[in-house]
């Protein structure tokens, strides 16, 4: 088998981030890495991505909204942000959109993506492609959208979505009590 080199992830990244930016923006867009913080069990991830890609990496105090677009404090006053790459959960991206509680997000942020004037890459909903139950799937996908069967096997995974699947699950927990 041969292994392909991922040192190139981050220049496709960044360029797949450049291209997603919405319409107005300057021919470099200003690219973001949103991170929850220092405490995230990615954070190193976030920080070695940000580094790579040459971008800030900020949190959601350092981003605020005015006018409708989104705007990175910097040392020289504010910046104009075209994207972001975000790696904080749905429910505390916008305070004033989910979790009224969330002090990691950037309040009116939903109110600038929906109107067009910056570009989420991570949007929000598409977490359920996150989720492990998803597992169980993903060889019927790859049958379905590529037309042939998987080359590596899938971590066994079972849904409790199906009556034979329940009954198992439900007999297996009760008895492990």
């Amino acid at each position: 088998m041969r292994i392909r080199p991922v040192d190139v992830y981050p220049s496709k990244l960044i360029e797949t981030l450049e291209a997603i930016a919405p319409p107005g923006a300057a021919d470099k867009p200003s690219v973001v890495l949103l991170t929850p913080g220092m405490y995230n069990s990615a954070y190193f991830e976030h920080s070695f991505l940000a580094k790579q890609m040459g971008i800030p990496l900020v949190e959601g105090h350092d981003l605020t909204v005015e006018d409708g677009r989104v705007w990175m404090h910097t040392t020289k006053g504010l910046r104009k942000v075209d994207v972001i790459y975000r790696r904080i959960d749905d429910d505390f991206l916008d305070p004033l959109a989910f979790r009224e509680d969330s002090q990691l997000g950037v309040p009116g942020l939903m109110e600038a993506y929906r109107g067009g004037r910056v570009a989420l890459a991570n949007a929000p909903g598409n977490g359920v492609a996150d989720d492990k139950v998803v597992y169980a799937y993903v060889p019927e996908m790859i049958r379905y959208y590529e037309g042939e069967a998987p080359i590596l096997p899938n971590v066994p995974t079972s849904s409790a979505g199906g009556r034979r699947i329940a009954r198992t699950f439900s007999r297996t927990w009760t008895s492990s009590w």
